[in-house]
């Protein structure tokens, strides 16, 4: 069967109308798609950007059936003196029309602010970092407590990494603020997450893990991203051996696949292997087909891996934008068309993979893990915090200088298990494991942290352990606890622009129209 790969899309820029607009959830405009109230015929071109923004989704979301009329949806008034800001609140406010009937929230619920959980726009940064460009510090951040901070991992070779940061320091100071402590979302949120995410510049001062202190100064700079940011063989005990890796992000194959091979020929030999995607957003659909196919077993070579599925305008050909855009073969998006077969790689053949988790934990890492679910006779454990929840996947399409990214498909295994749209929670249903916290006091790797002990527990005994071996932090009083669910909201808001989702590449059968 025909294989999925990411697809970038230009948009033609097209005329289109300014109305009134309703809030989204009531229902304003769901029964009028087929309304004739169009564009009007002049406009300026940010005018026909905003437009463009409302008009794809109305033609690939996968829920597009719910989204409002342009009549009732308005646009062209999404104004804001910065572009991408008033982009973004359109893209944010269309979001929340579809309803899921399961939970009576929008598919896109991620919080009370209306911001949504998959869909959103840029500058091109995503399909940059995806080539394996990075272009920041190349470190992120984590709160275990309310008043403790820590550097949750590190790029190799980036400005981080280049001047000795390592994950597990902890953060008493940033530009010049020692009053760190996490507040739900707030202003101190904001300030932390400003600083690390979108500054040129950040001074910070940190503990080591001997209690020492250093101050940095980093700078953005550029680098090629390794997504595998460490591997090594570490000893379970009783006589076994477990391989491990870290695979931070589901960069494109031709950069993140040699890591990934590297990385498990190291492992030759071993039946068990662990691979923490505790932190890993997803990204190229390509690299988790092929994660897949190395991991599987070779019995399974030729069968199911999953299939994905379109709205029934794609699936009918009734997308008259697209077809503007390129000569696409009737059929395309057709279920027989988008399933995907493994394709057996390589001569390993582990019996046990065992995957760390998290909330941070999304899209092509979750598709990577439940492609494996479908098949019964592989032991498959999650151990960790319950994850993101992003069963669904988009091409990104280009408008003008920026990229719009809203769910185009969901995807389902060779099992038929999908729609994990609240997460994979390790140890419930069909994700077999056990619920643990994440320990940012260790290293990776460490034996010792609390989920890779758990991970080497279990392949040395086959059960988990009944209580956890986690490290209290430096402040470790009652009021900077959080509770599970403040933990949840605390990840999303700090993940959520690193959530990358599943992207697909143009099919070789497209052909771009003159």
């Amino acid at each position: 069967m025909r294989r999925i790969f990411y697809f970038l899309a230009v948009i033609s820029v097209v005329s289109l109308a300014a109305c009134k607009k309703n809030k989204p959830g009531t229902g304003g405009g769901n029964d009028n798609n087929n309304d004739n109230s169009g564009p009007p015929a002049t406009g300026t071109v940010l005018d026909k950007i905003r437009d463009s923004v409302f008009l794809y989704p109305k033609e690939t979301y996968l829920w597009y059936q719910q989204l409002p009329s342009y009549k009732d949806f308005q646009p062209r008034n999404y104004v804001s003196s910065d572009t991408i800001t008033g982009l973004s609140s359109e893209v944010d406010h269309l979001s929340q029309y579809a309803i899921n009937p399961t939970s009576n929230r929008p598919y896109e619920y991620y919080d009370a602010s209306g911001t949504a959980k998959y869909s959103f726009i840029d500058d091109g940064a995503v399909s940059s970092e995806l080539g394996g460009n990075g272009g920041d510090f190349g470190f992120s951040v984590f709160y275990p407590t309310r008043s403790d901070l820590r550097i949750k991992y590190v790029y190799p070779n980036s400005p981080a990494d280049k001047l000795g940061v390592k994950r597990g320091y902890r953060i008493t100071k940033i530009n010049g603020r020692t009053n760190l402590d996490y507040d739900d979302g707030g202003a101190t949120t904001q300030f932390v997450i400003q600083a690390y995410a979108y500054s040129k510049t950040i001074n910070m001062t940190l503990t080591r893990y001997d209690g020492s202190s250093i101050d940095v100064t980093l700078n953005t700079d550029k680098y090629t991203i390794n997504p595998v940011i460490t591997y090594k063989q570490l000893d379970a005990g009783s006589g076994k051996k477990a391989g491990y890796m870290v695979f931070n992000s589901f960069t494109d194959k031709s950069n993140a696949g040699p890591k990934i091979l590297e990385a498990l020929n190291s492992f030759s030999g071993l039946s068990d292997v662990i691979i923490d995607l505790r932190y890993n957003g997803g990204g190229s659909v390509e690299t988790a087909e092929y994660f897949d196919n190395l991991l599987v077993p070779s019995a399974k070579n030729g069968t199911k891996m999953y299939t994905a599925y379109f709205n029934d305008k794609l699936t009918s050909d009734n997308y008259t934008l697209f077809k503007k855009l390129y000569d696409i073969p009737n059929g395309f998006f057709s279920v027989n068309n988008q399933t995907v077969n493994f394709q057996k790689q390589g001569s390993f053949n582990f019996s046990k993979i065992i995957f760390l988790v998290g909330g941070g934990t999304a899209s092509a890492s979750e598709l990577t893990i439940n492609n494996l679910l479908g098949i019964p006779s592989l032991d498959v454990e999650l151990i960790g915090d319950q994850t993101y929840g992003k069963p669904v996947g988009f091409y990104g399409i280009d408008i003008n200088k920026y990229q719009l990214y809203m769910p185009m498909f969901s995807t389902k295994n060779a099992s038929g298990n999908g729609d994990y749209y609240d997460g994979m929670a390790p140890g419930s249903g069909v994700y077999k494991g056990k619920l643990a916290d994440d320990d940012l006091t260790k290293d990776f790797g460490d034996p010792t942290e609390n989920l890779v002990s758990q991970a080497l527990y279990y392949i040395a005994n086959g059960k988990y352990k009944t209580t956890s071996t986690q490290t209290q932090s430096f402040a470790s009083s009652s009021k900077s606890i959080m509770t599970t669910e403040q933990k949840r909201a605390m990840v999303q808001k700090f993940n959520q622009s690193k959530i990358k989702g599943l992207m697909l590449k143009t099919p070789a059968v497209f052909k771009k129209k003159q």
